[in-house]
């Protein structure tokens, strides 16, 4: 990966064997994901294409900053206690939704995550954020059957949402709240 300006933007570049272009918003800057061969005049007119959606979510990206950084960043400390209050608080919850979805976990572990809400591997090892604690319990509920109805289905299908719904029909009302909020909680654990 390369950094340059392009477009007055300071953009990082990966190259991998994708086969399309794609661009998000990390820390203030722009990531470009391009194929191997793209050339950055290319990306730069995929970039211009983007324009409108690039302005919107930069300046989406600084309100968040500057809320976060009017909540403060998180010390250590606070990070372990919120680490240590999310071990007594997620299981039980994983518990209860595994047995009314009919299905098993394996490992459960707390993270201080930079990007993610949780996760679920293949061996049904689930990850959850710690920040989730400073989230309604709703939305903490709504991330545990996230993660457990990808025990029944490894992928974001229409099936696997309809197993969400089931265990919680509420689950789109609490995930728009992550969506809008959860931003704000993320850019307090990002290093400057």
């Amino acid at each position: 990966m390369k950094n340059q300006m392009i477009n007055g933007y300071e953009v990082q570049v990966q190259k991998s064997r994708r086969k399309t272009l794609s661009v998000q918003i990390r820390e203030g800057r722009l990531l470009v994901k391009a194929p191997l061969l793209c050339t950055d005049q290319q990306i730069g007119e995929f970039l211009q294409k983007h324009q409108r959606w690039i302005q919107t979510h930069m300046e989406r990206a600084e309100e968040h900053r500057a809320a976060a950084g009017e909540a403060g960043m998180l010390t250590p400390e606070e990070i372990k206690a919120l680490t240590e209050e999310a071990l007594i608080v997620i299981p039980p919850k994983v518990k209860q939704y595994a047995a009314l979805m009919e299905v098993s976990c394996g490992r459960i572990t707390i993270r201080a995550q930079r990007t993610r809400w949780g996760s679920c591997s293949r061996q049904g090892n689930l990850n959850f954020n710690c920040l989730l604690m400073l989230c309604p319990d709703e939305v903490i509920d709504s991330v545990v059957v996230h993660e457990l109805a990808h025990r029944k289905e490894m992928n974001h299908s229409a099936r696997f949402y309809e197993e969400v719904l089931k265990a919680y029909p509420a689950y789109y009302e609490w995930n728009r709240w992550l969506k809008e909020n959860g931003a704000v909680l993320l850019e307090r654990m990002i290093q400057r």
